[in-house]
């Protein structure tokens, strides 16, 4: 959730990590020092906890909040996924005001809520998340209608037991500091959304090229880098989020898949979060990953978070 840089735009045609089918070695014997201050490790496999460290310490979280947020969306009964919803001046003035990363929306395309599930997971869009909570939010108001979609979002994690959780943004930036999790709360969440084959489709997106109507009738291009560096980097990651923050600092969830063992994993306030997540997907998997892993690098104008 940093603040916005250039955007670029090209044409160039998207493309969707390929995960290789792996033999699942077993888990290392001992677990891995890493510096992240929370960090938790599940095996969805076994339904098994694999690695804690202050797991139940209440933590920002930033643009993990996003998450959640498609969460809500995903979970709306009767959904289309290709409804329309037009991008409002507001949206833009928000980022602006912010300082926050951006999808780029331009007043007046017109976006379906799927292409704005990319904009919020790839790019860590906080317009297309305004845009999500305005839609589907209930009230008269705008203010009204994103009020009613944090509430949805706290209601979600009440029905998930997640009960060291709170949020009061849509996006992950927070006025009050009152939008909290865990690092078990949050592999919940996790372990939840991953449940959908859209968010999943979503999250293991390196990059997307999406093509929205303008306002006056023209088509508008927008290209669209995942800002999870874990991605194309570690052999089987499929997801999930980035957050960065000032009172957060880095923070990632993130899932991999070997074989047919999946784990999912979350980092809070750590600096080597990648290098970290590595070491813990090793640990998972009895591999030496992290020791050889170069991180996939952003072009210049994409999204960071």
């Amino acid at each position: 959730m940093r603040k916005a840089t250039a955007f670029t735009v090209s044409v160039t045609a998207g493309a969707v990590l390929a995960v290789p089918a792996l033999a699942a070695p077993a888990q290392a014997a001992t677990a891995p020092t890493i510096s992240a201050k929370g960090a938790y490790l599940y095996d969805l496999s076994t339904s098994t906890k694999l690695y804690g460290k202050d797991s139940n310490t209440k933590r920002q979280m930033a643009s993990t909040t996003k998450i959640m947020t498609a969460a809500v969306v995903l979970n709306t009964s009767g959904l289309d996924l290709d409804r329309k919803v037009t991008v409002r001046q507001a949206y833009r003035d928000y980022v602006a005001a912010q300082g926050a990363s951006t999808a780029d929306l331009r007043t007046g395309d017109k976006l379906t809520v799927r292409q704005l599930l990319y904009g919020l997971m790839l790019p860590s869009g906080c317009d297309a998340a305004y845009a999500l909570a305005d839609t589907f939010g209930s009230g008269d108001t705008r203010s009204a209608r994103t009020k009613s979609f944090i509430g949805k979002m706290n209601k979600k994690a009440s029905d998930l037991g997640m009960t060291n959780t709170k949020f009061d943004s849509f996006d992950g930036i927070s006025s009050t500091g009152n939008n909290y999790t865990t690092p078990k709360d949050l592999t919940k969440l996790a372990r939840y959304a991953m449940k959908s084959s859209t968010f999943r489709s979503v999250v293991k997106t390196t990059k997307t090229v999406r093509y929205a109507t303008t306002s006056t009738g023209g088509t508008r291009t927008y290209t669209w880098y995942n800002t999870n560096k874990l991605l194309g980097s570690y052999n089987g990651a499929v997801g999930i989020k980035t957050g960065t923050g000032s009172a957060a600092g880095p923070c990632l969830v993130f899932a991999a898949t070997r074989g047919e063992k999946t784990v999912v994993g979350v980092i809070l306030n750590d600096t080597n979060r990648y290098t970290d997540a590595a070491k813990l997907l090793d640990y998972a998997f009895g591999s030496s990953t992290a020791t050889t892993m170069k991180l996939r690098s952003l072009p210049s104008g994409a999204q960071q978070d």
